[in-house]
């Protein structure tokens, strides 16, 4: 009963999705895009009451999906008591008021329904500036198309955010405010690129993870770092970068930093707006690929991600594949290889392994040194705090003994003074 009463508070949504001969794989809809979809919408709060997808050659100009379905959209939106419907294609200003108008009730595409997410999930103030960016830069063309999705009012589905106010009212006000967000999130990657180098200045490698949404990225860092981050079964719960300092070896620490999840179709808006967090990928030494073994589609889902990290990293960056979940499907199932590991990151099975492969990955670049100086050296002091990881310093009688851990550069220059390799 309880259960009922909660549906009937829900925001009551029908699902629709084109599948056009004309399409890319990324723009269509298929069966599979379409259950992700539902999962969007319960993570956005909402139920859903039925699925249309519609086979055509090409979309219609005016409606989309035609004339014809359209009504049958609207009988379904009106037999289930829906109160919107949502498109898990990416439709026009054009589109969205043709099919408001024959349906009746509000009609979302699948990245306002992103986008609404987002606006949920931004705890920090740089998440709240980037969600509010991509959410303008989303609804800046679409002011003179889109009807009912901006004139209600209230806390529903689509209208978290700087959908709650008159956006049709003053273009010119909300350029100015996506002009300000831009210098705020500039501000907040100036003071990204100043910890970035203080990191470099000290040598520590930054080892970032990605993948896609709800693959267990924030239980991995949690588990690894005892982060202490929420890390819940739902789309997008991570938004806000966190980065913990993580011994590997000895020889070796690093900074592991969480990303925000990929998914498909993620809209280009929220790319842009969260360069500011995801640049940490171009900046990364070693990318950690988290991919839910478990997964029905993990090889589409493994193809997305490898899409932005093309995109986004610096080229010849390294990767390490880590088959998360390893525990729930047969050992065939996970391909092998030097840059693959299986991990459970809910249960820490394989962590030991995926040390060892960092450390395989990141340590033949780094050595952990003992060196004496004479003292005639002391401005290669400067230059090991400057650009080493300096971890002890004495000065004695044979000169200036320095523990360190330095790069193939400096370990080259420094090799006549070294006295013991750790």
């Amino acid at each position: 009963m309880e259960e009922i009463m909660e549906r009937k508070l829900q925001e009551r949504a029908v699902l629709v999705g084109l599948n056009a001969d004309c399409f890319t794989k990324a723009q269509t809809a298929t069966d599979e895009t379409l259950e992700e979809l539902e999962a969007l919408l319960e993570t956005a709060g909402g139920f859903c009451t039925g699925k249309i997808l519609q086979n055509r050659h090409t979309p219609d100009s005016h409606s989309f999906i035609g004339e014809g379905k359209a009504q049958e959209v609207k009988m379904l939106v009106e037999v289930t008591e829906s109160t919107m419907v949502v498109f898990d294609n990416e439709l026009s200003p054009g589109n969205i008021r043709a099919l408001e108008e024959i349906i009746g009730v509000t009609v979302l595409d699948r990245s306002a329904l992103i986008l609404d997410i987002f606006a949920q999930r931004a705890k920090t103030k740089e998440g709240r500036l980037q969600v509010e960016l991509a959410q303008y830069q989303y609804l800046l063309p679409r002011l003179s198309g889109m009807g009912k999705s901006l004139s209600r009012q209230g806390g529903g589905i689509g209208t978290r955010g700087p959908g709650e106010t008159k956006l049709e009212s003053d273009r010119r006000h909300i350029r100015e405010r996506i002009n300000r967000l831009k210098d705020e999130l500039e501000q907040v990657r100036q003071v990204r690129s100043v910890q970035r180098e203080r990191r470099m200045k000290n040598s520590v490698p930054v080892v970032a993870i990605v993948g896609y949404t709800n693959v267990g990225k924030s239980t991995l860092l949690n588990q690894l770092t005892d982060a202490g981050i929420p890390a819940n079964n739902r789309l997008f719960d991570t938004l806000d970068t966190t980065s913990r300092q993580l011994t590997v070896s000895d020889n070796l620490d690093v900074i592991l930093s969480d990303t925000v999840g990929f998914i498909a179709k993620l809209p280009h808006h929220l790319v842009d707006a969260f360069r500011a967090t995801l640049e940490e990928l171009e900046y990364a030494d070693l990318l950690l690929h988290v991919i839910d073994a478990s997964d029905p589609n993990r090889e589409e889902h493994i193809e997305v991600v490898d899409r932005l990290i093309a995109k986004l990293a610096k080229p010849g960056t390294q990767v390490l594949r880590c088959y998360n979940k390893a525990d729930l499907v047969e050992a065939t199932d996970i391909p092998i290889g030097e840059d693959v590991v299986r991990i459970s990151a809910k249960h820490g099975y394989g962590t030991t392994e995926l040390l060892a492969a960092i450390e395989r990955t990141l340590g033949p670049t780094r050595h952990h040194v003992v060196v004496t100086l004479p003292y005639a050296m002391g401005g290669m002091l400067e230059t090991l705090h400057n650009n080493a990881q300096v971890l002890s310093t004495d000065y004695t009688g044979e000169g200036i003994v320095v523990e360190t851990v330095v790069d193939e550069i400096l370990y080259g220059r420094l090799k006549q003074y070294i006295t013991k390799e750790v």
